[in-house]
Formats: structure tokens, sequence, C-alpha cells
């Protein structure tokens, strides 16, 4: 009788970088799902529906959930449809054309910081017909840092003070601005405000806040993923 064989021991292959055109691709079905998702949330917190349409649309969501089969990535795992730092991040809660919570925001360099365009919808809502202050905040602390990446040094927020001057209203476009306005060892000091579209010279709401550079023994333990 012959030995028994020993398989080889199995092997998890090296993932495959996607190229460009194929994370444009998928970058452009993300969007485009993550589109229909906000129509989706939008229409659900504004919608008074019969309830038995409610069960019948959680039945048909559970199904569609359930097809989202391929595998999920770990906590801290950068997406491969993102660019970290400072660049694309398809699943931001800001900026994410991806996310059904973001607006999303569009960012571009301004007047020596940067600036974001967005309108917020009903699912922002704090009181009726205004913007949650929580929701004010994300979208500044989000600007903020990437004013901070846009000088040259990405940081993480030690602190965030905000003024709200004004009620931000619900579906009106807002201009959104962060500037750096000094650093001090890996402090970095910044400055943000919220502003309606059509009146960009009256803010709505203002921040100042503090951010700070973490050191690459700080940065790798943070971001494990990121190639040093």
């Amino acid at each position: 009788m012959s030995a028994p064989t020993t398989e080889p021991p199995a092997t998890n292959p090296t993932p495959v970088r996607p190229t460009a055109e194929e994370l444009d691709h998928q970058r452009t079905a993300i969007a485009a799902l993550g589109h229909e998702l906000r129509a989706l949330v939008d229409a659900t917190v504004r919608t008074a529906t019969p309830t038995e349409t409610l069960h019948r649309v959680t039945e048909g969501v559970r199904r569609l959930t359930g097809q989202l089969t391929g595998r999920r990535r770990s906590r801290a795992e950068i997406p491969a449809v993102d660019e970290f730092p400072g660049g694309v991040r398809m699943y931001s809660p800001v900026t994410g054309a991806g996310s059904p919570l973001a607006p999303p925001m569009q960012v571009t360099p301004d007047s020596g910081g940067v600036v974001g365009h967005c309108t917020l919808g009903i699912a922002h809502e704090g009181p009726p017909g205004f913007v949650h202050g929580g929701v004010s905040a994300m979208l500044l602390d989000e600007l903020m840092g990437w004013a901070c990446y846009a000088a040259g040094t990405p940081a993480m927020t030690v602190s965030l003070q905000m003024r709200y001057h004004r009620p931000v209203p619900v579906e009106i476009p807002l201009r959104v601005y962060a500037r750096v306005t000094g650093t001090e060892d890996r402090k970095i000091f910044v400055d943000g405000s919220i502003s309606i579209e059509d009146d960009p010279s009256v803010s709505v709401v203002t921040a100042e806040g503090v951010f700070v550079a973490p050191d690459p023994d700080r940065a790798r333990a943070l971001f494990p993923s990121v190639s040093s």
C-alpha cells in the first residue's frame, strides 16, 4: 500500500489591487447605490406610510440586505476604493457618495482653506425645519480636518468649540469653510464656518478647533492598515 499523500497547506492569495479603471467602475456603482439609499432614507423619514406598507417594505429591504454577501471588512480596514489619508472616502458620513448618511459634501480648495457645498435633508433634522446641532458639528469637524491635510499636515481633532448663531435650515444649499490659522509643535489651530449658499457673508455657525498631528508610532498604532 502506498503511503498517503499530504496535501500542501492552504494559503490565502495576496489580494490583487484593482486597476484604476476597475476602481472607477466600482466607485460609480457604489455612488449610485448610495444615491438610492439616501432617497430611501428621505422617503422613510418624511412619508406617512400605512403600517402594512411599512411591513412590506421592511421585508423587501431585508431581502436586499441579504444580497450583499461579499466579504465584510474588519474594523479599521480601509476599503480598496478609498484613498486615505486626504483622498476619496466613499463611505464617509460627511463626504461619502456611497454613504446613506452623508449629504454628501463636495470639497474643493478655496481662499487659503477648503470649502464644502452640501444640502442637508429631513433625515438630518433636529428642531423641525432645522439641522441637528450635532450634524453641523460633524460637517465642520470633517472640513477642518480637510483643511489640515490641505495645509500639508494630516491631523486629528483634540477640541472643537462651536458657536450657533442662527438655526441652520434643512433643504437649503449650504457653504462650509475651514482654514488653518496657526500651528504650535504638532498642534494645528483651525477656524470653520457654515453659511447659506445664497448669503455666504453671514455665518450661521462658527467653530474653532485644535487638531494634532500624531507622531509616526502613534499613527501606525491608530491606522495599522495604512502602509508606512
